[in-house]
């Protein structure tokens, strides 16, 4: 598997004797790329990078080196909670960098998603070039890029910040072992390799993580509005599930547009920004459904939201499917 074109012949991996074989052939294409040098991984922290991640370590061990950027585009609690499970549980060689005021300040005045997109995507090479260059033996830089990726940027749906090769001047090659499976198929490995199930059915989330949620250009007050928002999004949501009221849904989260709607509180008048929940059903992340979400549990949601974070005034429920809409709303 050397271009980014799936064969038609290529056997869908949905078993886990299919899983093991795809590792063996991955552990033994691995060993072969990389050799005796190092791996500069970007950890997120989400099924895909952690499955590389795995994958890395039984080929080649202690010569991957995964890096956690903090972008401060995260979800609530997220790289606390990447820190714990990968450095403190499993003893992963990992390096955290906050730069959270180094991509907001390149974000700031910027609207259009797909130059967000872009300027995300740069930074974050930018980061691991600097870290590498701090490193000794680093010759590979390995990502979680999976098959939706490279049809999405290559039909111009949109750009993904892991598709499309490095600059020049960054000397490194590229390590993809995932990049022509679909997210089930990803999930699928993750358990054959055994990795706890909190990491194989984790929440999936974009790479430009809140920066395509946060609708616009990206200010501080409204991306921590998104954040806490999203946050009771997501405790409500499994919390749902848990108590048996809903079925598990694979995504769900919340968007706030840069627009401001009319409120009232107190008899006055008010202008905030409204929030827009978003939750979708799918196998492959190519189409998906909107699943019908009990009334009790949309209404608290929006409850605690309104009552909860500061600067919204208004709760909503998209209801499109993919297609026509896509999953992210940039």
């Amino acid at each position: 598997m050397t271009d980014n074109i799936r064969p038609e012949s290529m056997t869908r991996i949905t078993t886990p004797a299919l899983a093991a074989a795809f590792i063996d052939e991955q552990i033994a294409a691995l060993k072969e790329q990389i050799g005796d040098k190092k791996v500069l991984l970007a950890l997120s922290g989400g099924v895909d990078s952690s499955v590389v991640a795995a994958l890395l370590i039984k080929a080649v061990g202690r010569q991957l080196v995964c890096v956690h950027v903090n972008h401060g585009l995260m979800r609530k609690g997220e790289s606390e909670q990447v820190i714990e499970v990968f450095r403190d549980q499993l003893g992963a060689n990992l390096v955290y960098i906050d730069a959270t005021d180094r991509f907001l300040d390149k974000l700031a005045g910027v609207a259009d998603p797909e130059t967000k997109r872009k300027i995300i995507g740069k930074e974050f090479i930018d980061v691991f070039a600097e870290e590498a260059a701090k490193l000794e033996g680093i010759r590979f830089l390995g990502q979680g890029t999976i098959y939706p990726d490279i049809l999405e940027s290559k039909d111009g749906v949109k750009a993904h910040h892991n598709v499309g090769g490095l600059p020049e001047q960054y000397d490194f090659e590229l390590v993809e072992p995932v990049k022509l499976l679909f997210k089930d198929e990803v999930r699928v490995v993750g358990k054959a390799l055994g990795l706890p199930d909190s990491m194989v059915y984790r929440q999936p989330f974009p790479g430009p993580g809140l920066g395509v949620r946060c609708l616009g250009a990206i200010t501080r007050d409204r991306l921590a509005a998104l954040r806490e928002a999203d946050a009771v999004v997501r405790e409500e949501i499994e919390a749902a599930v848990a108590a048996g009221t809903i079925k598990p849904i694979w995504q769900y989260f919340a968007v706030v547009p840069d627009m401001r709607a009319t409120g009232v509180e107190n008899g006055k008048r008010r202008y905030d920004w409204p929030v827009i929940l978003r939750a979708v059903n799918t196998v492959d992340a190519m189409t998906a459904t909107v699943p019908e979400i009990d009334w009790p549990v949309l209404k608290r949601i929006a409850d605690r939201i309104l009552a909860e974070v500061p600067g919204v005034c208004r709760v909503l429920y998209d209801l499109s499917p993919k297609p026509v809409g896509t999953i992210e709303f940039e």
